[in-house]
């Protein structure tokens, strides 16, 4: 029973936390210089991780930082 839940639990976390943040973090590198090929592949794991990319959306941040304007 015990091994049971913690299967439950690694599995889950597992694809809720740990590979929607590797996503995220492989998509900002990656998305502007990708092949079609990679390209889809990013489109099935966006859409196969779709429920811990929503669970991880309010945490992570990675809009552009504003330019410094020289005077």
């Amino acid at each position: 029973m015990l091994i049971t839940l913690l299967l439950y639990v690694i599995l889950g976390g597992t694809y809720l936390v740990v590979a929607p943040g590797a996503l995220y973090f492989y998509l900002k590198s990656r998305w502007y210089v990708a092949g079609s090929v990679e390209r889809l592949l990013m489109y099935f794991l966006v859409f196969f991780l779709f429920p811990g990319l929503i669970l991880l959306s309010p945490f992570l941040n990675f809009r552009p930082q504003p330019r410094q304007i020289e005077s």
